[in-house]
């Protein structure tokens, strides 16, 4: 079986991850070959990565595109770690790499305009490719998130790319909350602008709120032959209406066709993976000292400040926190650590407002009370920084390393008692599974793939409510169960802990899956 990933990252070439994402289309396809499944992996070229690996030009094709001819050239990329049953490939156009980034970032009234545009092209040359039998013809398409969606716009409705539809397509996705939501009409970045004489069903591909939209997440899950949302409970919670008033995230506007596809057996809901060390050498159970991070993570915190001519001060509290951390005797007390992008998804529960304060800072006055401390490691919404810079001010035991960095994170993972990720929603999670994978146990809110992989009291602590209310009001009391349960019961936590790092979440696992409820046909 021969597939075909289009998406817009992928962490198998450097540069090109932002999300989740890009680390699925990164190891899936190296699990496929072990099921003897070729896979070809197909994203934009945003920073010329054809000209800064080993690359090989394979072919260029001309298309129509808002009125004009664009040429669009294809490079296949080699990194020696690949798999030999796995080809790398980047599109190259000056629109692809004009920013430099992944994604752009529009501001106001014209929301995905840059990218929607961007993404409609490379979907354009992807089924162009195809129809000249540039690319290999897969026997399955598949489709990531609203980015791609377009590819199966155009196999339902170009008639030059009608026979691109009779490949069976799967449609995966990873972040329901970004559409792509663009106008049908009277806009440059509009579906009618790109694509002057496409037919098309309105009503199969428009937004369901603002009806005079295209909705390309909508287009990939009623035109794709399976759906695919990347853990089975959150498969369930995607079939109900979204309640941002008492801290439900469902469907996001789409459950109806969710719910459709699910009643034509279309929806399937699968565990993404996680990648863990082949080596038996049993690992000691032995915390590092937690003044071996602290030297990096000031190292990385001066890299921050000098990226600036003005003094950004969220870099330097946090590099007085260390300081006087530093100047301490050595920690040996409860630490909790929390690493993820700044976003309410993320984040909504850490600020609710608690009797005069918030669920965040009250966490940090409970741990306070045991001598603990808490680390996290982020950026994202700038309000979010803020609030987190300014509880870094008024509380001694709180670090806020504002940025990322994949040493940082790993450290974190090994050094840490508690992993705090209390999620609004979260379609499957990395950051669990790989504390989990450390040893570290984790308090979740028992959403999406968090349900699926942490167990209350067996290889970790959950919560959950049926209000914003309740929701925080439990957040806090597991929070405070497990700091009691660590102080009293260190034979109790040390199971759990064991547990957490016994626990698999295996690629080879999931393709299993994948192979028999989506790709079969």
């Amino acid at each position: 079986m021969h597939v075909l990933m289009i998406a817009a990252e992928n962490d198998a070439i450097p540069g090109a991850k932002v999300g989740g994402v890009a680390d699925v289309v990164r190891d899936l396809p190296q699990a496929l070959p072990n099921h003897d499944v070729s896979v070809d992996v197909v994203i934009p070229d945003y920073g010329h990565y054809a000209d800064k690996f080993e690359s090989r030009e394979i072919a260029t094709v001309n298309v129509q595109f808002a009125g004009k001819s664009e040429s669009i050239t294809l490079f296949e990329l080699y990194f020696p770690e690949t798999s030999n049953q796995v080809r790398q490939f980047v599109l190259q156009h000056p629109l692809f790499g004009k920013m430099g980034s992944v994604y752009s970032h529009d501001e106001g009234n014209r929301p995905f305009a840059t990218d929607a545009t961007k993404y409609a092209l490379f979907n354009l040359a992807v089924c162009q490719l195809l129809a000249e039998s540039k690319l290999t013809t897969p026997d399955v398409l598949h489709l990531h998130d609203w980015h791609s969606a377009a590819v199966a716009v155009l196999c339902q409705y170009a008639p030059e790319y009608k026979a691109l539809s009779e490949i069976h397509s799967v449609y995966t996705v990873h972040n329901i909350a970004l559409q792509g939501i663009r106008p049908f009409y009277d806009d440059e970045s509009s579906l009618r602008h790109w694509f002057p004489t496409l037919n098309f069903d309105q009503s199969a591909i428009c937004d369901p709120r603002y009806t005079h939209c295209y909705n390309p997440m909508r287009a990939g899950i009623n035109l794709c032959n399976k759906v695919h949302v990347v853990s089975p409970t959150y498969a369930e919670e995607v079939l109900h209406a979204s309640d941002a008033e008492n801290g439900f995230f469902g469907g996001e506007g789409l459950e109806q066709d969710l719910a459709r596809a699910k009643q034509e057996n279309r929806l399937v809901g699968i565990l993404n993976g996680c990648e863990y060390a082949e080596t038996t050498a049993k690992k000691s159970n032995k915390k590092p000292a937690l003044s071996t991070f602290l030297a990096p993570a000031q190292k990385q915190v001066k890299r921050w400040l000098a990226q600036s001519e003005s003094l950004k001060t969220v870099h330097y509290l946090a590099n007085e926190q260390i300081n006087e951390w530093n100047s301490q005797a050595p920690f040996t007390d409860f630490l909790v650590t929390s690493i993820g992008r700044l976003t309410d998804q993320k984040a909504l529960l850490l600020r609710q407002p608690y009797q005069g304060k918030t669920v965040l800072s009250v966490l940090l006055d409970d741990l306070a009370r045991v001598n603990g401390r808490m680390i996290i490691l982020g950026s994202g919404d700038s309000r979010i920084e803020f609030e987190f810079m300014q509880l870094m001010a008024s509380h001694d035991n709180f670090l806020f390393l504002n940025g990322y960095g994949q040493a940082l994170s790993d450290q974190m993972y090994q050094h840490g008692d508690l992993f705090l990720m209390p999620s609004s929603f979260e379609p499957c999670g990395i950051s669990q599974m790989l504390a989990m994978r450390d040893g570290q146990p984790c308090l979740v809110h028992a959403v999406g793939g968090l349900k699926d992989t942490v167990q209350h009291l067996e290889n970790g602590f959950s919560f959950n409510g049926s209000s914003l209310q309740e929701q925080s009001d439990n957040l806090i009391n597991a929070f405070n169960d497990a700091i009691k349960l660590h102080a009293n019961k260190p034979k109790t936590w040390a199971k759990i802990a064991s547990n957490a790092k016994a626990a698999r979440f295996s690629w080879q696992e999931s393709t299993k899956h994948y192979l028999e409820l989506l790709y079969k046909h």
